[in-house]
């Protein structure tokens, strides 16, 4: 058996790629990539392949010792062939990984959605070890999610069960990426908080984030979680009606599904804490009484590495 995959997380702003010991979840290398979607699908494509090509150069591990790529995209995905059917935050429709990235590198391949990388990673190494029935969440450019009961990821008749971020809040509500109107996505992520927050500057309100914005640049989390530890009054309300609604949305899951655990995970919930712990007391004040009193909250415990981990081990996940 060959010890070592490469697990590659493409998300909105960035593409992680990293090469992974099977056997004790390690991470021998990684390598990171700006995803800049707005160059297009195929200008992603071969960032994909520089990546892995800097990954096996850095690391100086033989091909040959490796049993394949896992690629987890935000988006739907058609699994068996490999294929991007379409991911709004990425601007990538219809895109074949699996044929181009094996024709490269003459490697197996093998696609998942990215919080659901995420979640195979978080069951076998981090906040999910152990637990064979919970639902994991990610906060970042989007709000997405994955379901895993007895040990296994659901993946619904048409496998894209667990799109908790497209939800509908608001029958009448705002614009989502992905065309639909009133999405929780479109409320709850980081992408909607940076909305939420700009068009609030543009109207004239002051607030000490604008210390650290850069001209082109996007409102990022670290962004701001620094402008909540300086107790900034707009940030601070942008957050906390983003945590209503993701609250809300989380109560629907325990209550529908009714899981033993829920991880949140991504970039919003590791760096902003108030807008974690925000969301989970509300989250269970706004769920049933039964389920709310037995319901278990954990952070992701593997950070940015959850999805690269439970890409290298897609392989065992055949559809």
């Amino acid at each position: 058996m060959k010890k070592y995959s490469v697990g590659v997380d493409l998300g909105g702003t960035k593409i992680l790629i990293a090469l992974v010991n099977k056997q004790n979840g390690e991470i021998l290398c990684h390598v990171k990539k700006k995803t800049k979607k707005q160059k297009g699908s195929e200008n992603i494509m071969k960032k994909m392949v520089e990546g892995i090509e800097e990954l096996f150069a850095e690391s100086k591990i033989n091909i040959d010792e490796v049993s394949s790529i896992g690629v987890g995209a935000a988006g739907q995905i058609d699994r068996e062939n490999g294929i991007i059917i379409g991911a709004p935050n990425l601007d990538c429709f219809n895109i074949d990984i699996k044929n181009f990235l094996a024709d490269r590198f003459n490697l197996p391949v093998f696609v998942g959605n990215d919080v659901e990388i995420a979640a195979i990673g978080e069951m076998k190494f981090g906040a999910g070890r152990g637990c064979n029935d919970f639902v994991c969440i990610f906060v970042g450019t989007g709000v997405g999610s994955s379901i895993v009961k007895d040990g296994k990821i659901i993946y619904g008749a048409t496998g894209t069960a667990g799109e908790i971020g497209h939800i509908i809040v608001d029958l009448n509500g705002r614009q989502c990426a992905c065309g639909a109107h009133g999405c929780l996505e479109a409320y709850a992520s980081r992408s909607a908080i940076e909305t939420r927050i700009e068009g609030a500057l543009k109207k004239g309100r002051q607030s000490c984030i604008k210390d650290y914005l850069e001209p082109g640049k996007a409102i990022t989390s670290s962004m701001i979680q620094k402008s909540i530890e300086r107790e900034d009054e707009l940030v601070i309300q942008c957050v906390t009606e983003a945590s209503e609604y993701l609250s809300g949305g989380i109560a629907s899951i325990i209550n529908f599904i009714n899981p033993k655990l829920i991880i949140l995970g991504g970039g919003l919930i590791e760096a902003v804490d108030y807008f974690y712990q925000k969301t989970i007391k509300k989250a269970r004040a706004k769920s049933l009484p039964v389920p709310a009193a037995k319901i278990e909250f954990k952070k992701a415990a593997l950070g940015d590495y959850s999805g690269v981990i439970g890409a290298a081990f897609l392989e065992e996940r055949v559809l």
